[in-house]
């Protein structure tokens, strides 16, 4: 299955998505009532349904998912369903996912993909630290490690100390995280007095769940692993293992065969062109128990579709630049922390640790960012830390076309994460 998806050609690819576009939407219409109204009320013509028509299908969205709750969205007999993941349902219902034996044995395949694709092989011992339990990233990379024949260490999140220790006398070769996790981890190593590239044997970094730039990749590779590789999903698509970077990490491969992506106008939901920045939009092709047609995924992000220097067809999505409920609007102007990450990142004597304050002033928006100073910036003379903060604040009103003030903070004192770094304060919404 896997040798047969890396070497599929971008006809083949297309031929495979034609078919499953109609199986998918026959499957739901049949077997989900909340899918054969709303494709009743677009008028699809089912019999005769063709894969150009799914733009003409209306877009699911969150909202669907915790207004059909609990299980208003599932294709099959209740029966049938193995198992239900669920986000933390802090702001209401929370949105479950369910899934069939064959659910998870795809969900299996896809992960096994990803770290093949990542360069891991059944030699590796991989750590998996996401958090494990409702929450689908640490089973879904442990579930792809086992079946690839790898040694899994079911480390989960927190505990940091023992997190270092495992790494260190289990001989940790391959790290499943999310990337403000792993920084986290790389710190915390040095202050063990443990050389992650004398005393570890770290070859790659699976890291995902939340958005990460370049310079990010540049620290971790540097201090921390050799290679770190971005992997995207959620849980409504079956969690991690959607797409993957591979070793030339340009872009990350959607596994095509299960996955049709879409790219669109997060304000007009036109579907735009390869190349062109939007908001990606999801239909699964494989999935089961709940299958879902043009799911509004909130992430922005632009499609490549041509055939990777690696060899694979699949096409790839570039970086996730945000999330549309991530983006702070700030006196008019749309601002995504990971624009903030690439311009601290160009400055010699910062660390990869911000927040992002907004606040009010009368009735305008401010904007605080913070950011800590490296261990090795050493100047204690006032005009010198003037100087860089000064500059920070014009390279940022040069980026993002807004002023923001800079706060320049001590090594370790902005708060760390062991799952997804929380970059922004929004006292507006206070």
């Amino acid at each position: 299955m896997s040798i047969q998806a890396y070497s599929m050609g971008k006809k083949e690819i297309r031929e495979a998505q034609a078919k499953k576009l109609k199986e998918v939407v026959t499957r739901v219409y049949e077997n989900s009532p909340f899918y054969r109204r709303r494709l009743k009320e677009a008028g699809i013509d089912i019999a005769n349904f063709r894969p150009e028509d799914i733009r003409k299908v209306p877009f699911t969205t969150k909202t669907d998912l915790r207004d059909n709750y609990p299980l208003g969205l599932i294709s099959v007999d209740k029966s049938k369903i193995v198992r239900m993941h669920a986000s933390s349902g802090t702001t209401g219902n929370p949105t479950v996912v369910a899934y069939t034996k064959r659910d998870i044995d795809a969900w299996a395949e896809l992960n096994k993909r990803c770290l093949e694709v990542c360069g891991v092989t059944s030699d590796d011992v991989v750590q998996v630290a996401y958090g494990y339990g409702l929450f689908t990233g640490g089973l879904g990379l442990h579930y792809g490690a086992e079946r690839l024949g790898a040694k899994v260490i079911p480390a989960s999140t927190g505990n940091t100390k023992r997190q270092l220790k495992l790494m260190k006398d289990l001989g940790t070769t391959v790290l499943a995280c999310t990337p403000s996790y792993a920084l986290f981890l790389s710190e915390s190593a040095k202050e063990e007095g443990i050389d992650p590239k004398k005393d570890l044997r770290l070859r790659v970094g699976v890291l995902g769940a939340e958005p990460w730039s370049e310079s990010t990749r540049k620290v971790l590779e540097e201090e921390f692993m050799q290679s770190a590789h971005d992997i995207y999903g959620m849980s409504e698509l079956n969690g991690p293992g959607v797409a993957i970077e591979c070793r030339k990490k340009d872009g990350l491969h959607v596994w095509e065969d299960h996955y049709f992506v879409e790219i669109i106008d997060p304000n007009t939901g036109e579907v735009l062109e390869p190349g062109e920045k939007g908001e990606m939009a999801v239909t699964t092709l494989e999935k089961e128990g709940m299958p879902l047609l043009r799911y509004r995924t909130r992430d922005i992000t632009i499609l490549d579709d041509e055939v990777c220097e690696c060899g694979m067809a699949h096409a790839r999505i570039k970086k996730i630049l945000g999330r549309t409920d991530d983006m702070l609007k700030i006196r008019g102007i749309c601002v995504f922390p990971s624009q903030i990450e690439e311009v601290i990142s160009g400055f010699e004597g910062l660390t990869p640790f911000y927040q992002l304050v907004v606040d009010r002033d009368g009735p305008l928006d401010r904007l605080l960012v913070k950011v800590e100073v490296s261990e090795d910036f050493k100047s204690d003379r006032l005009t010198e830390i003037v100087d860089l903060q000064k500059r920070l604040e014009e390279e940022l009103r040069d980026v993002l076309s807004i002023s923001a003030a800079v706060e320049l903070t001590e090594p370790r004192t902005l708060p760390r994460s062991e799952g997804k770094a929380q970059r922004i304060i929004d006292l507006r919404r206070i």
